[in-house]
Order: structure tokens, then C-alpha cells, then sequence
């Protein structure tokens, strides 16, 4: 039996991770849901008509939900999902901001996922992401473990875009790490950073890494800006695509992710930025590195912060 990979919301977002899983070729069926009518479909049409061209055979299918829950049946034997669905941010917004209205979103797709595909691993990304993942495992009532959310991977690799330009070295010499929450108590790590092996603060002074530092808890932020009108999704795409695929192909890889913690650095009871093995039942494990004192109580507060509002979503 093909695997079969589900992206609800046919957005800016959500199509590319479509078009991203497409292109893995490494599922049967990629299905690419919305509210708005034919818009998925016509997305689909549109990627199937590119297999020739890029050489893969992964089909996508294009399904119009309704507020009812229609067109959910589509998703069935999905082996993961991929939650896009809500507002992107506008300039000036936090992703706080978005919190109401994509509570009321992201509980409805969850709900439908329940019923139609019970047992898929879910990945959010859905702003703001902490806290909509904590929703989306509440709504589904799915073990902690099979629900995580999009966040480290993509701070991760802004962090490590900026350090390479800045030094001026290919990307895949660098190695970064972000961590807390996707948003004002992001912890970039720096004590686990290194380029060509040598750590960064020998290559950097203690200003200019707190200045990309800086850049990358606003990197959201800086894209909107620019744009004017939506917020990022090469970047995004690119991680909730890889997170997908870890899970598909039960890799065990080692991601940055947000995922339930019970006891890891002496935190409990949240769902925070944290490394994990992903393979087929989602998270494997959260793996607990070696951080700072001042990295450590960074990540405290991360969870302080997102369990206040965790505890908010509840009742969204």
C-alpha cells in the first residue's frame, strides 16, 4: 500500500509543501484540501501536470472541504497530515495576534481529522505554532506523541542562512540550532553552533551573535515586512516537507521540534521547541542535549510563556 501525505489549507503555505512532498516521490498520493471551491483541485491539476516534466509519479489530489466536514473523507489512510489552515500574519501583527481566529480553524480541522484519519501523525504549522499544536492534539484526543508542530527546523535554518552570510561560508559548513518557542522566547543556542566544527564564538564576537540572534527570533517578522501581504513559505514549506518525510520514512532523524516535554530539562507538561527523533509514530523520543545555564533557563521561560497561552487554547 502507497503512503499517502494530506495538507489541509491550498495557501502560499500549504501548496508548496504539496508541491515539495510531490516532488520527494515518495508517496502514492498527496491530498491538498480548502474551503475555497476548486481552488485545490486546480492546484492539483496544475502539479500533476509538472510529473513529466520533473520525473515523479506521486499524485495529487485537490479537495474543497466544507464547514460540515465535507470533502474530509479524502483524507482517509492518510499517513500524515500536514495542518496549514488559518490567517497568515499581516505586517505589524505578532503571531499572537492570531490566536482567536485560528483556534476556531485549526479545532475543526482537527476534529475531522480524528474521524477520517485516526491514525495519521499530525504536523501543525498553523500560527501561532505552540499553541495551535497543543489545540490540535486536544481536538484530536490523538496520543501527545503522534501530534508536533513546524518550528525549529525553520528558525533553525534562518539562524544558520544568516551565520553563513555573514561569514561568508557555504551553508552546509555551519551548523545552528534554535530552540523554546516559534516567537519572543525563541532560544537560539549558540553554544551548539559551529563552523567547519569550530565553534562560532571563536569566529564571531559576543555583539554580532546576538545580533543574529536577534534577526532570527524576527525572521518571520522581517519576510511579512517586506512582502506586505502574506508572510513566508519557501522557507516554511521546505521544513513541514522534511518533518513529513522524517515520519514516512521512519528515519529517526534528529529534528528541532515543538513536541510534547515530560521531565527534559526539568520542564513537564507542554509542548515546546525541543530536539526529537522523528520516525513513524512521530516523535520517537525527545533527545536531550548538553546547554548552557543560560540556555537552559532561556528554555524555562520559553515554556512559562507558551504554557500560559497553552492553557488559553483550551477553551478556544
Amino acid at each position: 500500500m502507497g503512503k499517502k501525505v494530506t495538507v489541509v489549507g491550498a495557501g502560499f503555505y500549504g501548496s508548496t509543501t504539496a508541491q515539495r512532498l510531490a516532488e520527494y516521490d515518495i508517496f502514492e498520493t498527496v491530498v491538498l484540501t480548502d474551503i475555497i471551491d476548486g481552488k485545490p483541485a486546480g492546484l492539483a491539476l496544475d502539479m500533476n501536470q509538472s510529473r513529466p516534466i520533473e520525473g515523479f509519479e506521486t499524485k495529487v489530489v485537490g479537495v474543497t472541504t466544507g464547514t460540515n466536514g465535507e470533502g474530509y473523507e479524502a483524507i482517509e489512510g492518510s499517513d500524515v497530515v500536514v495542518v496549514t489552515a488559518g490567517l497568515p500574519r499581516k505586517p505589524g501583527m505578532s503571531r499572537m495576534d492570531l490566536l482567536e481566529v485560528n483556534a476556531k480553524i485549526v479545532r475543526q480541522v482537527a476534529e475531522n481529522i480524528a474521524k477520517y484519519a485516526p491514525n495519521a501523525v499530525v504536523i501543525v504549522v498553523s500560527n501561532p505554532v505552540d499553541e495551535m499544536t497543543a489545540l490540535a492534539q486536544l481536538a484530536t484526543q490523538f496520543p501527545k506523541n503522534r501530534v508536533f508542530g513546524q518550528a525549529g527546523v525553520l528558525d533553525t535554518a534562518r539562524f544558520t542562512n544568516s551565520i553563513a552570510e555573514t561569514l561568508a561560508v557555504p551553508v552546509k559548513s555551519v551548523k545552528a540550532l534554535t530552540l523554546g518557542s516559534h516567537g519572543d522566547t525563541m532560544v537560539p543556542v549558540p553554544s551548539r553552533c559551529t563552523v567547519d566544527g569550530k565553534p562560532l564564538a571563536d569566529l564571531l564576537p559576543a555583539d554580532k551573535i546576538e545580533e543574529l540572534v536577534v534577526r532570527t527570533r524576527n525572521g518571520g517578522a522581517e519576510v511579512v515586512a517586506l512582502l506586505k501581504t502574506g508572510s513566508a513559505y519557501y522557507a516554511p514549506s521546505a521544513a513541514a516537507a522534511r518533518m513529513a518525510k522524517a515520519v514516512v520514512e521512519d528515519s529517526g532523524e534528529v529534528l528541532p521540534v515543538c513536541a510534547w516535554v515530560e521531565g527534559e530539562y526539568g520542564i513537564s507538561g507542554v509542548y515546546l521547541g525541543v530536539e526529537a527523533q522523528i520516525g513513524a509514530e512521530g516523535i520517537k523520543k525527545v533527545v536531550e542535549e548538553k546547554l548552557t545555564d543560560t540556555e537552559i533557563a532561556g528554555l524555562k521561560e520559553a515554556a512559562e510563556a507558551v504554557r500560559a497561552k497553552q492553557a488559553d487554547v483550551a477553551t478556544l
